[in-house]
């Protein structure tokens, strides 16, 4: 498409009306566009890398400057459509009142429900095909945290929220409990606005953090994270963040929970990111005595899935390790003290240990 008569440019400013208003039709609350410098993004991704606070994310620096200039992941891309859709499940119970709960586990609340690649990657490809019947074949790719693309630097450039102290994306009428997807294009599209930074001098996710991975505003060492040790992690969990874990078996959410600009966070109406299998209010116990065959049926279509089995066994063995000391939850270690993982035995040898070690300090009557 030819972008250098006022025609055209009129044309390409009805069309991103269009994408906006399609968009909102397939769920998105927000639909933003900008261009490709990401320069300012790089400098700050080369210094976080150099620090090693990517731990073995080794992904992150792998493919070089294609995560930071998106041309070169795929050529001829000049503008990028950015797109946000809220996950907050509807809840009866508050999650910050689950977290270290002596006998439930915490759930991260974006994995609650359906894998939202696959949520997100359908609408995008739909919003696509819209373009495509408007103006005819154009190049363009979908992502969704599949790629090397950095979502967040693209989407505070296209004015869907700034990069809070936490480094998560926030919008100052929305929160930050929304996912992120992107459309690369070569469509010359008028960009947005960038979002400017609301965070002032707040400094409540730094001190909320669990495990002190927020190190300074606006910079994250993933090593500490328990997002990272939970997830990405696929060693033994170090020994001096297993307390600080508490309940949290996947991911964590602290930062946003405690953040005030989600007080005005709304409800997803996307029932593809309702809790499944009561994971928004389970108890620890009963996770644990999933099989593999019942994980593989409860986790089937959810982000969980990534981790695998023997992960998730070493994540709920923490969280008994933290639980309230009883019969049950000693029991239910002891039945799994030589599973086919070291790694399992392991965490569940430190996990009793806890409570062994808690129970021989309790007076004698």
């Amino acid at each position: 498409m030819n972008t250098n008569s006022s025609d055209d440019k009129l044309d390409l400013a009805r069309l991103t009306d269009d994408i906006r208003r399609w968009g909102e039709a397939l769920g998105f609350q927000q639909v933003g566009i900008t261009d490709i410098d990401l320069s300012n993004a790089e400098s700050k991704l080369a210094a976080w890398l150099e620090k090693g606070f990517h731990g073995n994310m080794e992904y992150m620096s792998r493919h070089g400057r294609k995560r930071s200039r998106p041309d070169l992941l795929i050529p001829g891309t000049v503008s990028v459509i950015s797109a946000r859709m809220d996950y907050l499940p509807e809840e009866a119970t508050p999650p910050e009142t689950l977290l270290d709960h002596p006998g439930k586990a915490y759930v991260a609340r974006y994995a609650l429900g359906r894998d939202y690649h696959k949520v997100l990657r359908a609408r995008l490809k739909t919003l696509a095909n819209n373009i495509e019947s408007r103006i005819g074949p154009f190049g363009h790719r979908v992502f969704v945290d599949s790629a090397p693309v950095l979502e967040k630097p693209l989407a505070e450039k296209a004015g869907l929220g700034w990069i809070g102290k936490h480094t998560n994306l926030i919008n100052k009428d929305a929160g930050s409990w929304f996912f992120l997807g992107e459309l690369y294009t070569d469509l010359r599209l008028p960009a947005d606005e960038p979002a400017t930074a609301h965070c002032g001098t707040c400094r409540a996710c730094l001190d909320v953090c669990p495990t002190g991975a927020i190190v300074g505003p606006y910079e994250l060492d993933a090593r500490r994270c328990i997002s990272y040790l939970t997830i990405e992690l696929k060693e033994d969990i170090p020994v001096e963040f297993r307390k600080s874990i508490g309940n949290r078996v996947y991911g964590c959410d602290d930062c946003q929970l405690f953040c005030p600009w989600n007080k005005f966070a709304e409800p997803t109406g996307e029932n593809d990111f309702s809790p499944r299998h009561n994971l928004d209010d389970v108890e620890l116990i009963s996770l644990f005595a999933w099989t593999e065959a019942d994980w593989l049926q409860k986790t089937e279509g959810s982000p969980i899935r990534r981790i695998g089995y023997e992960r998730w066994l070493r994540n709920v063995a923490v969280a008994l390790g933290n639980a309230e000391s009883c019969d049950e939850v000693i029991a239910a270690l002891q039945a799994s003290t030589n599973t086919n993982s070291q790694m399992v035995n392991d965490h569940v040898k430190w996990a009793l240990d806890q409570h062994l070690t808690t129970t021989s300090k309790k007076p004698m009557d």
